[in-house]
């Protein structure tokens, strides 16, 4: 189809021969596998030692994440992708996205939805909401931002990472009307389809493709002109809110609220996480103005207990419905209960309004399955490296308040990169009391903060202090470090392309042994 034919007005276009990776052949290999290490009485969790590097996919998976015939043009569609306005400037508009659908015929109109905003938590509470309704039987899309190590990862199908074969048709599917919506936009003098722009319209298009049964789709930035908007969601989840990108969402916890309620749909379901007075007085008002349901952490729902289990944790749950005891989840540190016990009220309020209980079984297997990479994951043994994606002061306080009670060890070295808008000294006030030195170092992101830059904000709180603006330098000299003493260990930390970096390497260099 060329960019001047009509694309139609009304229906979604269908896209045959679209494929989820479901049928693919082969096994994963982008990770080592179970055959690459044994069991050594580290104490490491069974899950950890037996392959399971955060990914969703398993050892017995047939899903081909590296399906070489198809490799060249997934890469292709990532360069298009990056050639466009990058996600750091977003755009606040949802007129150019709300055209794109249109003009597929509004693929984000297939399916309900469920919409999941806020500060810290939202990939996680995405990916165990995810679990939990994949565990029902029904067939689930999932959009998160950013990714790790591959474009792949942000849209996931029935739990599995878009294969390179389905993200090259549904691109090649959607870009004669992106083309459109780029040159309309020119002709008005405004910027074209940003990258998170076009990455949600190909999410959209993707699921409806699949098709699924249900989309859980992660905001990129704020909410009320995030282009993941256009959506209606029925239910509207919000994890903590606090201080971040105050540039672009406000100064104020209030203010940054604000924004972000503008995903609550007039009669959606709402539910939401323990917030500030300021943050939660906000999305009441929403709720209210709309006419939806709010159910809020502390009130309508809660954490009772979580005790530390081998492999993460074993969490009980009043829920919205009903209580749900002693459930195992693989996930480390206390956030990530309350993370859980938010997705645990957002499906009770998918499936029954909030008014029927979740299957007990079936709610176990959820959870027991859920996964959230780069989130206190441990990609090496000997010595043990441990990576985790939070980029703010609140973020870091969580990881090291799980630090202290999920593990034992005795030294840290925490390897560190800070991205440019991010609260820097923050975040290293947070992290310094787990910290016995640091090694401050710089991703390969073209807004990572110089390593000599950050090390003088390290300097304030810290003497032990070791600089390298090669990450991998500066990652191979904290495991040196670490390999040297007893019961010590090395953290990754501070901006998600050093995590990702730090996958790469423990990928390639067998980390895990």
């Amino acid at each position: 189809m060329s960019k001047n034919d009509n694309p139609g007005d009304n229906d979604y276009q269908g896209y045959g021969g679209g494929d989820d990776g479901s049928d693919s052949e082969g096994g994963y290999d982008g990770e080592p596998g179970e055959d690459d290490f044994v069991d050594d009485g580290s104490g490491l969790p069974d899950f950890l030692q037996a392959g399971n590097e955060g990914t969703n996919l398993d050892d017995d998976s047939e899903y081909d994440f590296d399906d070489a015939e198809f490799q060249a043009g997934a890469d292709a569609v990532y360069a298009e992708l990056l050639a466009r306005i990058g996600e750091a400037n977003p755009q606040p508009r949802l007129e150019p996205t709300r055209r794109a659908v249109e003009l597929l015929g509004d693929p984000h109109h297939a399916y309900p939805v469920i919409h999941i905003a806020g500060t810290n938590g939202k990939t996680s509470t995405s990916r165990i909401t995810e679990s939990i309704l994949r565990a029902y039987g029904l067939k689930t899309g999932l959009l998160t931002s950013p990714h790790l190590t591959r474009v792949n990862e942000r849209i996931v199908i029935d739990g599995q990472p878009i294969s390179n074969r389905a993200l090259v048709e549904n691109w090649g599917d959607i870009r004669p009307y992106l083309e459109i919506v780029d040159a309309d936009l020119a002709d008005k003098g405004e910027s074209e389809l940003t990258f998170f722009e076009a990455l949600t319209v190909l999410a959209f298009a993707s699921f409806a493709d699949a098709p699924v049964d249900v989309a859980v789709i992660e905001v990129g930035m704020g909410g009320e002109w995030d282009s993941t908007n256009v959506a209606d969601g029925q239910v509207a989840v919000f994890t903590p809110v606090a201080l971040d990108h105050t540039q672009r969402l406000g100064n104020t916890i209030g203010e940054i609220a604000r924004t972000k309620s503008g995903i609550i749909k007039p009669v959606a379901h709402v539910v939401s996480a323990s917030q500030t007075t300021e943050a939660l007085g906000e999305l009441r008002r929403a709720s209210e103005l709309t006419e939806s349901t709010f159910a809020v952490q502390g009130d309508d729902f809660s954490l009772e207990s979580t005790t530390v289990a081998v492999g993460g944790q074993v969490i009980s749950v009043k829920g919205i419905a009903a209580s749900y005891p002693d459930l195992f989840l693989p996930l480390f540190g206390d956030h990530q209960a309350q993370n859980a016990t938010l997705a645990i009220a957002a499906v009770e309020s998918f499936l029954g309004g909030g008014d029927t209980p979740l299957v007990a079984d079936v709610l176990a297997e959820g959870l027991a399955e859920a996964t959230s990479p780069g989130r206190l994951q441990i990609i090496g043994t000997e010595p043990t490296v441990l990576v985790d994606a939070a980029h703010n002061p609140h973020g870091a306080a969580a990881l090291a308040a799980a630090i202290r009670t999920y593990f034992t060890f005795d030294e840290v070295a925490v390897v560190v990169g800070v991205l440019q808008d991010k609260d820097a000294d923050g975040i290293i006030a947070a992290l310094a009391p787990v910290a016995t030195r640091f090694y401050v170092t710089q991703s390969e992101s073209d807004r990572a903060v110089d390593a000599d830059d950050l090390a003088y904000i390290v300097r304030t709180h810290t003497d032990e202090v070791y600089t390298d603006d090669s990450a991998e330098a500066a990652l191979e000299a904290a495991r040196e470090w670490a390999n040297d003493g007893e019961k010590r260990a090395v953290l990754v930390t501070g901006s998600i392309t050093l995590v990702g970096d730090a996958i790469r390497l423990a990928t390639i260099d067998r980390w895990k042994r």
